[in-house]
C-alpha cells in the first residue's frame, strides 16, 4: 500500500482535528504494545495508525471512546454503588429538601401568643438553681 494521506482518512472521519486526535490515540496504543491490524511496511506508528483508519481495520467508535476516557479527569462511578450516610445526614437532607408549607417539627402546632405569654410569666432561675447548689443552707 502506498503512503497514506490525510485525504484518504478524511472520508472516514470528516473533522481534521478529530482525525489527528484519533490517529494519535491509536499511535500511542501501538507504541504501548497493541496488536497491528495491517502490515507495518517499515512505517512509524503515526503512519500505521492513519493507514489503519483509512482501511477501517480498527473500530473508530472504540478509539473515540478511549480518547475521551483518557482525557477525563473525573472517574465515573457505577450507579449500583451505594454510599452509606453519615450520622445526622438524613436529618440534614430532610431539612434541606423540605417545602414551604412543611413543618420542621412535625405535626405539633405552636401558638405564638401562648409561647410569648409563657416566656413573660416564667421566672428566670437563680444562679444557685442553675449551678445545682444544695437546697439546705443553714
Amino acid at each position: 500500500m502506498a503512503r497514506v494521506t490525510v485525504e484518504d482518512c478524511i472520508e472516514k472521519i470528516q473533522n481534521r482535528f478529530e482525525l489527528v486526535m484519533v490517529a494519535a490515540q491509536r499511535a500511542r496504543k501501538i507504541g504501548s504494545g497493541a496488536a497491528l491490524t495491517i502490515d507495518r511496511d517499515n512505517d512509524k506508528n503515526p503512519v500505521v495508525s492513519l493507514r489503519e483508519i483509512a482501511v477501517e481495520s480498527v473500530p473508530l467508535d472504540t478509539l473515540k471512546e478511549d480518547l475521551i476516557r483518557n482525557h477525563q479527569r473525573m472517574v465515573v462511578y457505577e450507579e449500583d454503588e451505594t454510599i452509606d450516610l453519615m450520622d445526622g445526614e438524613a436529618e440534614w437532607e430532610k431539612i434541606a429538601n423540605r417545602g414551604e408549607g412543611d413543618d420542621l417539627y412535625g405535626d405539633e402546632e405552636i401558638d405564638e401568643d401562648e409561647e410569648e405569654a409563657a416566656e413573660e410569666g416564667a421566672a428566670e432561675p437563680s444562679l444557685e438553681d442553675v449551678a445545682g447548689a444544695p437546697a439546705d443552707k443553714e
